[in-house]
């Protein structure tokens, strides 16, 4: 038996091993679902260039979350495409509203990433359907 061949499978072995442990103790990140993320008025309206995305932060009691960083992500529904960013800011207790650019005609996906005052984080992925060129 060769002692270096030895080595090298148990050195393989090893790594492979913590390799698998460091993925499985990893705490997985969770939605939270404590917050629920609500569009406000109609989505029909948006189109090519700047619009206005209006939104709530809500608790499951229904108390508007406040002091949440917020950012918009905008990706067209087929590959291929920039996506657009935007910040949002809070414009009354728990409601936040942000300017996307809208770069063509189409169906969007809009993400919202939501850091809460306390740390914890929120995303929610909203289609939006049909943005008008004209």
């Amino acid at each position: 038996m060769n002692v270096g061949s030895t080595w090298w499978k148990v050195l393989v072995l090893f790594i492979f091993s913590a390799m698998l442990l460091s993925s499985t103790c990893r705490k997985a990140s969770e939605p939270d679902n404590n917050v629920t993320i609500q569009l406000e008025g109609n989505q029909q309206t948006f189109r090519v260039g700047r619009s206005t995305i209006a939104f709530t932060l809500k608790d499951i009691p229904g108390k508007p979350v406040t002091g949440a960083r917020v950012s918009l992500e905008g990706n067209m529904s087929h590959a291929g495409m920039a996506p657009v960013f935007a910040e949002a800011t809070e414009v009354d207790p728990g409601r936040y509203r942000g300017v996307v650019e809208f770069s063509m005609a189409g169906d969007w996906i809009i993400t919202v990433h939501a850091r809460l005052a306390d740390g914890r984080q929120v995303q929610r992925d909203f289609e939006v359907k049909g943005v008008r060129s004209d």
